[in-house]
């Protein structure tokens, strides 16, 4: 059983984007620059905001945090979110996502614009993503994807079960590994809620991706010998046993199930550090895009 590490791989990764940033700098051109919209104070939201913009300074980005009370006006974000748009200093900007039930959060999406959506919601850039043309993939698939190649996960001709059907993980993750690429190729079944039989569907898979939200809902009786297990998973659940009295816990019941894989991600450590990974690498795509 082979551990993806996707905390290692992320750091790899800051590792190259940061000698091409230093060869940019050198050469007296433009250095990326990402922004952060966060809106509350929600301790997940805050931590993974903190951890995008911690990778800016290791790999030598730009980075610019813009923070609200949750009580702010969805007229108001959008207002900040076109201000961005037209910001020519900015080449890709994020809103980091829950927002307050009060904002409407795919008008808040359809707001940016497409060449500066590094996080890859825009429908435009979904659009993109199916038909091959450029532009950004969502980051968290495309961060799997990349995991994947990088840990030279045969995908061609698998069966692959994508559990999860969300617009930002689940759907296009699925087309993703559907396409003719590699990592790529595979026959593809999405199961979600209303998947009748859906632990004969998992045994069924070479490649199983678990991204429910629902902690521990994969279990040793859905995973067949040998299969490779990714777990998007990421619940904060109480442990008084820690000092911060909360732990992240995966989708994945990963002690009773990572005996039964070839390979499988932890959580923490995964799927999260190569999220933040694609978000740079978009970043940087997005001002090259420009021709800047």
């Amino acid at each position: 059983m082979q551990i993806l590490n996707g905390k290692e791989t992320a750091e790899i990764i800051r590792k190259e984007l940061a000698i091409q940033v230093k060869e940019r700098k050198d050469a007296g051109r433009k250095i990326p620059h990402l922004a952060a919209i966060l809106v509350g104070n929600d301790g997940g939201s805050v931590t993974y905001v903190n951890n995008k913009l911690k990778s800016c300074e290791e790999i030598g980005f730009e980075s610019t945090l813009i923070r609200y009370d949750d009580s702010i006006t969805e007229e108001t974000l959008l207002k900040k979110i076109q201000s961005l748009n037209e910001d020519k200093s900015i080449d890709g900007f994020i809103v980091q996502l829950p927002l307050p039930a009060h904002i409407d959060e795919m008008k808040v999406t359809l707001t940016i614009d497409p060449k500066k959506d590094v996080d890859g919601f825009h429908p435009i850039n979904v659009g993109n993503m199916m038909l091959n043309l450029p532009g950004f993939v969502p980051a968290t698939p495309a961060g799997i994807v990349e995991l994947m190649r990088r840990y030279n996960i045969e995908t061609s001709g698998k069966n692959c079960v994508v559990v999860g059907r969300s617009n930002i993980v689940g759907t296009p993750l699925s087309l993703l590994l559907g396409k003719n690429t590699d990592p790529g190729n595979c026959t593809v079944t999405l199961a979600h809620s209303k998947s009748e039989n859906i632990k004969e569907i998992c045994l069924n898979a070479d490649i199983l991706v678990a991204a429910v939200g629902i902690p521990g809902f994969i279990t040793a009786d859905m995973v067949k010998e040998g299969a490779v297990v990714i777990d998007v998973g990421t619940t904060r659940i109480e442990d008084p046993s820690r000092e911060r009295g909360w732990r992240l816990a995966g989708d994945v019941d990963f002690k009773e199930v990572a005996p039964k894989t070839s390979a499988i991600t932890p959580v923490p450590g995964g799927v999260g550090p190569m999220t933040i990974a694609s978000l740079m690498i978009n970043t940087l795509k997005a001002m090259e895009l420009k021709g800047k």
